[in-house]
């Protein structure tokens, strides 16, 4: 628990106000979109699995490192992407899902926050800001902010 005490703490630093908070809330959850119906555009040759459905069993693998039940809840949303991603089936869609994203992040950093995202200083709070979103929400693990 160390680890993603240290890894949320840290994540938590760069995301204080809650109009940031708010615009990763959206901007994360399209961004997800985003990439698992990127993913699905690439078959694996096993059943009707996708290069999505291999990147969400590595996620929750590494999710499960750090918290079983912060696990279950990416598993949960990132089949949830799956299965609509798979449904629109249109790659554009998960394009335009994505960019949104990343003008909701900007946004929240720019106007809310006045600074720079975690991940420009730590590469993993790319696959931490998920998890910190589902901690806000569920209050499984406490967030020490400075």
């Amino acid at each position: 628990m160390a680890r993603l005490d240290e890894l949320l703490s840290d994540y938590g630093s760069h995301h204080r106000t809650r109009g940031n908070l708010v615009c990763h809330a959206f901007g994360i959850t399209l961004i997800l979109y985003g990439v698992v119906s990127f993913l699905c555009l690439i078959p694996i040759p096993v059943g009707r699995w996708t290069g999505a459905e291999v990147a969400i069993v590595a996620l929750v693998l590494f999710y499960l490192r750090l918290n079983a039940a912060l696990a279950l809840t990416m598993l949960a949303e990132l089949t949830l992407f799956d299965l609509l991603a798979r449904a629109v089936d249109d790659w554009r869609i998960g394009a335009v899902a994505f960019v949104l994203g990343w003008v909701f992040q900007a946004v929240g950093h720019a106007r809310f926050e006045k600074n720079k995202p975690a991940f420009f200083k730590n590469l993993v709070h790319l696959f931490v800001g998920p998890v910190f979103l589902w901690n806000e929400l569920l209050r499984l693990r406490p967030v020490a902010r400075p």
